[in-house]
């Protein structure tokens, strides 16, 4: 490419799994250049992924196939699938020599094999296509290797571990009372015991005041948790205190097999209490346990909707006031470096825009300025960056950052600074896209250096935005208080409220201050896009809608290649 890159773009390391869907690679190779004389060649495929600094870490390495130029290789690559980063994954195809048939394909020395080719690819290019699977042409080393080198074919399967769930209606009768003046305010928690014994909470259920015959909210346990159906859990009750120091009413351990059992015949488990005076005895109480609902569902992921043809439909807007200062001094936030530095601004649309192009089909994305003067003198709080009043779109990054330059020749920085109108504009083309399309869902970049002097307006749109396919990235630059930022992105587990007094639905703003990132390790793209698949899944699953197809493809998952 020749535009210039992005500071921060990552790769989904093999040993960074706290964020991501592990994946299987499947890979064919068809046509290869036959390098052997007598025979055909004997193929071998490496996968790598492509570091920031352009350095190649290794993923896995299939089988050699003997005498054969169009492999089928058995041996899968198991690949982290990261959403908020752009991960390029490169495939190298070796001959390897008779000789070396004996060994290990881990053993190989690559520079003892012959080379055959090599193709690269964004992950995420798979992951959108309805086959999840792509055919890419192999290439040299160099200028001279010329002439049919042959294809590799990638498929990417995610694995199963997150896909099956657990849904169950739990409820007790006749629990111990542990208040004095009134009765219990119970709740449950659940754990796995592990391999070593020990238990480690997988999750809890809401505190039901007041009651010694509570009946809780539904709650969903998926495979990760509870590792399989036969794995020992603990299923404690406490009385909850606000101290923090729970009483604990009585305790039991089962397995989500044993569970359904007790569903099946709508029958009881007893609590026990563990004995005061004899060690490893326990008291049986009185209280039980029922499951009076139990359904095994198939939680559909994030890629399950991408890769059945939903699209992500990338929005921007930028700030135009005039704290940003003048465009034609060095210290200005809006300042376009001769050099081709980006600034704040650039980098920001850049990176995000790199990533979420992937899942937008058109790459025709709507790009908005507001907080400026125009050229007739008026301030428009959301106007077209391309200057074109009867089309709001572009075409690709590309075509947002040559709007915004130009933008910048036309437009007067002024103010005030308000979101209202721009976090509407969006919220309309969304709402619009329902009556005709529930396969888009929308994302708004937000580029601001101030404070907002509508909050509540902007509350007010936010609360309202709740119910569509919307979700709003915030990036903040330059030095100014973003406490008020903070306020929207509902990360403290506080929803916003309207002016009217009603709730917002969901939480759809992430907002991260850019000056933060550079003092740390993360990228801006990882910072903002890390909350976006949870705010897609939310969406579909409060409305019930399903991916695309059925045809969605499922393989159990591997041994983690940390632990073999």
């Amino acid at each position: 490419m020749a535009r210039m890159k992005p500071t921060l773009v990552l790769h989904a390391s093999q040993h960074d799994a706290t964020n991501c869907k592990w994946l299987l690679l499947s890979l064919s190779a068809s046509k290869l250049r036959d390098l052997d004389i007598i025979s055909k060649s004997d193929p071998m495929a490496v996968v790598y992924a492509k570091k920031t600094d352009g350095t190649l870490e290794e993923l896995g390495r299939t089988e050699v196939i003997m005498n054969n130029l169009n492999p089928i290789w058995i041996q899968k690559i198991t690949v982290a699938f990261h959403f908020e980063t752009v991960q390029v994954l490169v495939f190298q195809v070796y001959d390897v020599d008779t000789k070396y048939h004996n060994l290990s394909t881990k053993m190989l020395k690559l520079k003892d094999q012959d080379f055959v080719g090599e193709a690269n690819c964004v992950l995420s290019e798979i992951m959108t296509l309805r086959s999840r699977s792509i055919t890419l042409k192999l290439r040299g080393r160099n200028v001279h290797d010329v002439g049919n080198l042959g294809s590799i074919t990638v498929r990417a399967e995610e694995t199963i571990a997150s896909k099956m769930a657990v849904e169950m209606r739990l409820r007790c009768t006749n629990l111990d009372n542990k208040d004095l003046f009134s009765k219990s305010d119970p709740f449950l928690r659940i754990s796995k015991v592990t391999e070593a014994g020990s238990p480690v909470p997988i999750c809890k259920t809401e505190v039901v005041n007041n009651n010694l015959d509570p009946v809780w909210k539904p709650l969903c346990l998926n495979m990760q948790q509870f590792v399989s159906k036969d794995n020992p859990l603990v299923v404690e009750c406490f009385d909850f205190n606000s101290n923090g120091n729970h009483t604990l009413i009585g305790k039991l351990q089962t397995s989500i097999e044993a569970l359904e059992k007790l569903y099946n015949a709508k029958a009881g488990a007893n609590f026990v209490f563990p004995s005061s005076h004899q060690r490893g005895h326990e008291k049986v109480l009185k209280g039980k346990l029922f499951v009076d609902g139990y359904i095994e569902k198939e939680v559909h992921s994030f890629l399950d909707y991408i890769s059945s043809g939903f699209e992500l439909n990338f929005m921007v807007a930028v700030d135009f006031t005039a704290s940003n200062g003048d465009p034609r001094r060095p210290d200005s936030l809006h300042y376009i470096d001769p050099s081709g530095r980006l600034n704040a601004y650039q980098q920001a649309i850049m990176e995000v825009g790199e990533v979420i192009q992937f899942y937008d089909y058109d790459k025709r994305f709507p790009a908005w300025g507001f907080g400026g003067k125009m050229y007739d003198a008026t301030v428009s709080h959301c106007f077209n960056l391309n200057g074109n009043a009867g089309n709001f779109e572009v075409e690709g990054v590309h075509g947002i950052m040559t709007a915004y330059q130009t933008a910048l020749h036309s437009v007067t920085l002024h103010g005030p600074t308000l979101f209202g109108p721009v976090i509407n504009q969006a919220a309309e083309i969304a709402a619009q896209s329902l009556s005709s399309n529930c396969s888009k869902y929308f994302v708004l970049l937000i580029i601001t250096d101030g404070v907002i002097t509508d909050i509540q307006e902007t509350k007010d749109a936010l609360v309202r935005a709740s119910d569509l396919p919307l979700s709003i990235l915030i990036v903040g630059v330059g030095n100014a208080d973003f406490k008020q930022m903070e306020i929207l992105d509902a990360d403290n587990g506080k929803r916003l409220e309207s002016s009217t007094g009603r709730i917002a639905t969901r939480d759809i703003v992430q907002f991260v201050p850019m000056r933060n990132v550079h003092h740390g390790e993360a990228s801006v793209v990882q910072a903002l896009l890390e909350e976006l698949p949870g705010q897609f899944l939310t969406y579909m699953t409060s409305r019930d809608i399903k991916p695309l197809n059925a045809n969605i493809h499922h393989v159990p998952i591997p041994p983690d290649p940390l632990l073999t």
